[in-house]
């Protein structure tokens, strides 16, 4: 599937030629508030395009109008159009490719943002939202799969040339998987069949309306990371499900954003910086005081995800895209000899959105990104960018 070891030579995913072997990954940007296509989120996509990846992914988009877990997030449909189309065409203006994340974030949307009690696979407190969701009934999981149909529509419409579904990291389709979060006695739930009918549904359906060659990547959960979360073992029957269901690359991740949210990062735990950007005192408060035993804490260390990522290539056929702490050329190369067809990148190019150039060229080896996390804060602050890099411990890069 690839040329080993080689990240700045072509390669095909699905009916696509990529430029080269790296992707942004989603990161969740913070600029889209009032869930509109701002001018700062067009700019951010395509300054990552001039910087070299091959492609990038815009992220979260949320499939429908209750799907959102804060304010400054997108929600699909037909209005923002033009504007991600505007998007789209910077992209392929500096001569890179444009993929969407679609999600719908399930029991920690936000009630008083969708305006209703949130839904999940089963009915469950959740204390990220302080909400309790209701369990979804058969019309609800008819309804969830036409609008991640629609949503995957409207984004090859407004220019991306690819999709992300999102079923991992504690999302809907990620609730339906684990039995930490799905409870349910139905068709629906128990065994790992039964809880994988709706996210293949999901993709079978996307795949029969976008067709053969039309990239249809999914970002999974490798482990959720907790007890009486999704095994690797049953993450790699997961796997072999969504390719036999259409899918055209996995991704393979880790974490729970509702409970254990850090496990895909890892790193320091910027609960200062998090706790300041809280709307209300009480959240300020809760956050500082409470923070360290509400967000565990995992340490950092290159390919943090490589050992279950290996596991899931071993289980299927199409191409598997590596994420998690790809940090220089070495480990670039290190992936791909092993297997792997492309990596995703996050931090490295909010740190520096010429990473990848960089790399090409020979200017750079690794990032000097210190994984301080402090870029996740300012993502509720405005919109994400190097935090380091803006108080100038890290030099030139994306502070600016």
């Amino acid at each position: 599937m690839t040329d080993k070891g080689q990240p700045f030579t072509p390669a095909k995913l699905a009916g696509l030629t990529l430029k080269n072997r790296v992707i942004r990954a989603g990161c969740f940007e913070g600029m889209c508030q009032g869930g509109q296509v701002t001018d700062e989120l067009v700019e951010h996509h395509r300054r990552l395009a001039a910087g070299g990846v091959a492609m990038t992914t815009v992220a979260y988009c949320s499939v429908s109008a209750d799907g959102r877990a804060f304010d400054h997030e997108l929600w699909m449909r037909e209005a923002i159009v033009p504007g991600l189309r505007k998007l789209t065409d910077a992209v392929h203006r500096e001569g890179s490719l444009a993929s969407i994340q679609l999600g719908h974030a399930g029991f920690f949307t936000n009630k008083g943002i969708i305006g209703k009690r949130p839904l999940g696979a089963s009915a469950k407190w959740c204390l990220f939202m302080r909400s309790y969701c209701r369990e979804m009934t058969r019309e609800d999981i008819d309804e969830k799969v036409h609008d991640f149909v629609s949503a995957a529509v409207l984004a090859r419409d407004s220019g991306f040339d690819a999709i992300e579904i999102h079923a991992g990291h504690g999302y809907l389709l990620s609730q339906f998987l684990s039995p930490w979060t799905n409870r349910r006695k139905d068709a629906f739930g128990g065994s790992i069949e039964n809880r994988l009918r709706f996210p293949v549904k999901v993709i079978e359906n996307t795949r029969d309306i976008l067709g053969p060659d039309f990239p249809i990547l999914v970002k999974m959960n490798q482990i959720d990371g907790m007890k009486n979360g999704i095994s690797i073992h049953e993450s790699q029957i997961i796997g072999r499900a969504f390719e036999f269901a259409g899918a055209s690359a996995l991704i393979p991740s880790s974490g729970f954003t509702s409970k254990i949210p850090f496990l895909m990062l890892r790193g320091d735990l910027p609960i200062r910086e998090m706790s300041r950007n809280q709307e209300s005192s009480l959240d300020r408060l809760g956050l500082k005081i409470f923070g360290r035993l509400m967000v565990p804490e995992h340490a950092y260390r290159p390919l943090f995800q490589l050992d279950g990522a290996r596991k899931i290539l071993e289980a299927v056929d199409i191409p598997v895209i590596y994420i998690g702490g790809v940090e220089s050329l070495a480990a670039i190369r290190q992936v791909l000899d092993d297997g792997f067809s492309f990596v995703q990148v996050g931090r490295a190019t909010i740190q520096d959105p010429e990473f990848v150039t960089k790399l090409e060229a020979g200017l750079i080896e690794r990032s000097p990104c210190d994984h301080c996390n402090r870029c996740v804060a300012a993502m509720d602050a405005g919109g994400v960018y190097c935090v380091s890099n803006n108080e100038g411990f890290l030099g030139q890069g994306a502070g600016s």
